[in-house]
């Protein structure tokens, strides 16, 4: 009976394989050791056998080898060593290949004992003989600003990248202006950073004329770093600003949609130095062709492209003022593509091309798609808002679709129709009654906040407006607050418009707001109300059914501060967020997160100070409604003299050094005062200082179930007002409730 030994397992083949005296058996083992580590096992073991592989005329082999100690150098730093003289032999090679593939790879390492031999061969290559060992050079120095920059500047490689700006080789000068704009960036994030630090990438007019020069001739990502680089310069006069445009705009023909995106930012920078109308015109002309090929990429580039077409309508309204068609959505289109297809429709609504979006729009209403569908009925409106001689085209297109009497149009149409009834106060009243009927349909809050505002507005020239607004009222305490206030407000219009047929509804809505509401906002808008009708109904009209302006649809979605800076930023993720990056990135190396939560200690102190002031103020005034003029007690610090008695508390103490464990618990016990010097006399409020206009509010105590409304204080127009009786003090804030 013979014993088998146990299994070795698949890396000790491997490592075997990896010693066999065959060629083929050893790159057939290193291709295995490979495609195990793309699909995430652990092959770090096999290191040193690995690394015996180095040394060899096989440039596929070469490479893999290479790939496999990029992704294992941070785990075995110390075995890294070992390839170094493989590493500097190799950036001696005769073939430039193997020179460059040395040089990327040392650079791609990222250990810190490696970093010191790179410097010697990085030299080398920089001035190489041949230009693809040079383009790679000249990003190797980026990353190695990344990892040590004080090793840069003291090699003088950045002196020697601004030389290589004036190579021959335009694929040489766009790498060296990636790599130059990559350490300025790295270097500007830094506060510390002053203008005449070397790091700094100052583009001059000597520069400018060789990127402009290189800019024709090197790949498309070339272009777009020299794009980038160009959009940064800030010209010296209109003569300039011209000739960078000029130079720019045969760059709207190439395939690519970065480098597209990337000249439409250069010509936008620098169009503001441009006066010239006529080349202004010129300009935004040639730029519509590219804008509209974009169009007809993948859905994910088509969606980047939307993005930012809709930042640059934003400045430049005309530049697809013809192209309207282009938008119209496909029917294999996701989602988001046609929310912005719908957006950017709506922004170039105009009088000559409103009937056939219109059509279009229509059409996207009987769509399967319901947030589509909502959003083509909100376009709808939008347009009305904005074309005030298409508005009735477009009321008699909602109606045609309130006609369907599908559920989720019947209710966004509603919403919409509010929305033109602000626009065109008294203007399309007949559909009043349609809408009306449409009342059953409705069950969601915003659709019935919307029919409620506009029973209010027309409750005079509602007949029933009353009993409508009585199913509301009866099913108060169950609707949404949004509802519950359009409700209130609603009713209280009805009411002023038509006292005496109302006076029950208004009563019945204000005890119920009152009584049974648990939302303190919808409970405060009917006692402000409840207030104004008891005491004044001249003020109450007046607030209640002050005239407001007609809406309007804001020509821009950002502040202009902010789409000037957008449109430096097109074609990154800024224009595609409408937000700057500091918003979602961090600066430098640090994570969104990490400043998020990273909290200048100085800040942080201030806070606390601020945090112990406000309880010191609270400690002196127990009573918030005591508005007497009566000074603080003898000799009782206040304000930031207040801070340092509270700051002896150990509790407090403990907040201001920073070493609280738990923040809130001492917050808490500073609150509670044991141990505390500070104790102010509690001082008896008064409201005898409070002006004639208040006088109302603070003699008669409001109950939380207002009393009938009795004939003494009428909520009639005409009601007469008696004289308020002599003000008492209060003892709590609930008292005036």
């Amino acid at each position: 009976m013979s014993v088998r030994g146990p299994r070795k397992g698949e890396n000790y083949e491997l490592s075997v394989d990896l010693n066999s005296e065959y060629k083929e058996k050893r790159k057939d083992a290193i291709k295995r050791v490979i495609a195990s580590m793309t699909v995430g096992k652990d092959v770090s073991g096999l290191f040193p056998d690995v690394l015996k592989n180095m040394q060899t005329e096989d440039l596929e082999q070469k490479k893999l080898v290479y790939l496999y100690l990029m992704n294992y150098a941070k785990t075995q730093p110390e075995l890294v060593i070992l390839a170094v003289n493989t590493f500097v032999k190799d950036t001696d090679d005769p073939n430039p290949l193997v020179r460059a593939l040395a040089i990327r790879t040392m650079g791609c390492l990222r250990a810190e004992k490696i970093i010191d031999y790179l410097c010697d061969p990085l030299q080398k290559c920089l001035r190489d003989e041949n230009p693809y060992v040079r383009k790679t050079a000249a990003l190797c120095v980026a990353k190695l600003y990344d990892l040590k920059p004080e090793l840069v500047i003291e090699n003088g490689f950045l002196e020697q990248l601004h030389e290589m700006i004036s190579d021959s080789n335009p694929m040489v000068v766009a790498n060296t202006v990636a790599a130059l704009t990559d350490i300025h960036i790295s270097a500007t994030s830094q506060p510390s950073t002053s203008s005449s630090d070397p790091s700094i990438f100052h583009i001059t007019s000597s520069i400018l004329s060789k990127l402009l020069i290189a800019l024709n001739e090197c790949s498309e990502w070339g272009r777009v770093a020299i794009l980038n680089a160009l959009a940064r310069y800030e010209a010296r006069d209109e003569k300039e600003s011209e000739h960078i445009c000029e130079r720019v705009v045969p760059q709207f023909q190439h395939v690519n949609g970065s480098v597209v995106l990337a000249a439409v930012k250069v010509i936008m920078i620098h169009m503001r130095g441009v006066h010239r109308e006529d080349l202004v015109k010129q300009l935004i002309r040639k730029m519509a062709p590219p804008l509209v090929t974009l169009l007809s990429s993948p859905p994910e580039v088509q969606w980047v492209a939307l993005r930012n077409i809709n930042l640059l309508l934003q400045k430049r309204p005309d530049i697809l003022s013809n192209e309207m068609r282009v938008f119209f959505c496909k029917y294999n289109d996701p989602l988001y593509v046609k929310v912005e297809k719908l957006d950017i429709m709506v922004r170039l609504a105009s009088e000559n091309n409103v009937d056939a979006l219109l059509s279009e729009l229509k059409e996207y209403s009987s769509e399967v798609d319901v947030d589509f569908v909502r959003k083509s009925i909100k376009a709808i409106g939008q347009t009305a808002v904005k074309i005030d001689t298409a508005a009735e085209r477009c009321v008699n297109v909602l109606l045609e679709l309130i006609a369907t009497r599908v559920s989720y149009v019947v209710q966004e149409a509603v919403v919409v129709m509010k929305d033109i009834f602000r626009k065109y106060p008294s203007t399309y009243e007949g559909v009043i009654p349609t809408l009306c009927a449409n009342l059953d349909e409705l069950d969601e809050p915003e659709a019935k906040a919307s029919l409620i505002w506009i029973i209010g507005e027309y409750a005079n020239k509602i007949d029933n407006a009353d009993e409508l607004l009585g199913v509301f009222v009866d099913t108060f305490t169950e609707e949404s607050y949004a509802v519950q206030l359009q409700t209130l407000t609603a009713v209280v219009k009805l009411f002023l418009r038509k006292p005496d047929s109302s006076q029950g509804i208004v009563q019945r809505v204000l005890n119920t707001a009152t009584k049974e509401c648990d939302s303190p906002d919808v409970r405060d808008r009917a006692y402000i109300y409840w207030r104004l009708l008891s005491t004044d109904p001249g003020a109450a009209k007046a607030v209640v059914l002050a005239h407001r302006p007609p809406i309007s649809i804001p020509r821009t979605t950002v502040s202009p501060a902010l789409l000037e800076e957008l449109l430096g930023e097109i074609g990154t993720l800024s224009s595609v967020y409408h937000k700057p990056a500091e918003t979602f990135v961090g600066k430098g190396r640090i994570s969104a997160d990490t400043v998020q939560r990273k909290v200048d200690p100085a800040d942080d102190r201030l806070s606390t100070q601020k945090a112990l002031q406000t309880v010191a103020a609270g400690q002196q005034s127990e009573n918030l409604l005591d508005f007497g003029d009566e000074p603080a007690g003898d000799g009782q610090p206040s304000g930031l003299a207040a801070t340092q008695v509270l700051s002896q508390t150990p509790a407090a103490a403990n907040l201001l050094a920073g070493t609280s464990s738990n923040p809130l618990d001492d917050l808490v016990s500073i609150f509670g005062g044991g141990g505390m010097s500070l104790q102010a006399t509690p001082a008896q409020p008064s409201f005898g200082g409070l002006t004639p206009g208040f006088g109302a509010f603070g003699a008669t105590p409001i109950s939380p179930a207002p009393p009938a409304v009795s004939p003494g204080i009428s909520l009639g127009a005409g009601a007469s007002q008696s004289p308020p009786p002599a003000q008492q003090p209060q003892d709590d804030l609930l008292g005036l409730f």
